[in-house]
């Protein structure tokens, strides 16, 4: 496929009203700076956020709508994991490195695991007892849950941003922005690592996994575009334009879309059927870029750090069809 042709594929003219509605809005007090990713707890309806500028992660109360407590002391959290078979959250923080680990219903602090430096994206494989975390300039740190012990680590060109663990094979597929790549590791380091030139398209930060329909979801911040990759080969099926600074983009796969969510104030719902089609601008709040879609729940939670006068908050959407 020509370059050029990829990407002079525009936004259409006109998407379909909002796809989503906003239910309720939960504040986040006291909390300034940037906020990063988030986690959920579905046995007790809990959320957590990791208030990055605060040195902090949230914890809020789904079931009441309201925000429960803080944990403090940890140095610019990043990536947020909860593994329910050992009920415990797994907090990465860019500051020192750390994993920090905090068990039960109290939270209490159970075990640190130190990486290095810049511990980042979290990823939770619960039915291998494994917590992957990206890290430094560039591994893929594999953590034992029942021994709470860094067992293996997978090499990378640079630093990773989002990655997600393919279930019917070993593989997983890593953004590698500063190497301008998308890298495929396999957990158990049996085969080469493969890596796809980004042909381009620059800053690739977020990524969402189809893995039945074989496709892999990248956006872009340079320039400001939804990619569409063949998981078996690499290939760039189609590059859509859609709104900038995302730092998060999940697929909602009963309802065959996507959610884009930008720091620019903007929220994209895009179909993954036919050519990709933009069905939603929905606007948000300047520095919105992270949430997370709980299918269980069927709810997509917006995080929006201090804007002006506007306090932090999590928003929660309800699909509307």
């Amino acid at each position: 496929m020509v370059l050029a042709a990829v990407l002079s594929l525009e936004v259409a003219a006109t998407a379909e009203p909002a796809l989503l509605e906003l239910e309720a809005t939960i504040p986040l007090p006291e909390v300034r700076g940037r906020i990063d990713h988030l986690a959920v707890d579905l046995a007790r309806q809990r959320l957590y956020v990791a208030e990055l500028g605060n040195d902090s992660v949230g914890v809020i109360d789904l079931k009441e709508r309201k925000y429960l407590r803080t944990l403090t002391g940890l140095p610019q959290p990043q990536g947020l994991g909860y593994v329910p078979s050992s009920d415990s959250l797994y907090v990465a923080n860019a500051g020192d490195g750390s994993v920090r680990i905090y068990q039960g219903a109290d939270l209490v602090a159970a075990g640190r695991i130190d990486l290095g430096e810049d511990a980042d994206n979290v990823r939770v494989e619960d039915s291998a007892q494994r917590v992957y975390v990206g890290y430094g300039a560039g591994a893929v740190a594999a953590i034992d849950t029942a021994s709470r012990r860094k067992i293996s680590e997978l090499r990378l060109d640079a630093h990773p941003e989002s990655f997600q663990l393919a279930r019917a094979d070993n593989r997983i597929f890593v953004n590698v922005p500063d190497a301008g790549e998308i890298t495929v590791v396999y957990r158990d380091a049996s085969r080469q690592n493969a890596s796809w030139n980004s042909r381009g398209l620059r800053a690739n930060f977020p990524m969402a996994l189809d893995e039945p329909n074989g496709k892999l979801f990248v956006v872009y911040r340079k320039p400001a575009r939804l990619g569409v990759i063949a998981t078996d080969t690499g290939r760039l099926i189609a590059a859509r334009e859609t709104c900038g600074d995302s730092d998060d983009v999940f697929l909602d796969a009963q309802r065959a879309r996507l959610y884009v969510i930008c720091g620019s104030g903007f929220l994209d719902v895009f179909s993954t059927r036919d050519d990709y089609p933009l069905r939603a601008h929905l606007a948000t709040q300047a520095g919105g870029r992270t949430g997370l879609f709980v299918p269980v729940l069927d709810r997509l939670f917006v995080a929006t750090r201090t804007n002006g006068t506007t306090a932090a908050s999590v928003s929660v959407f309800r699909p509307t069809s």
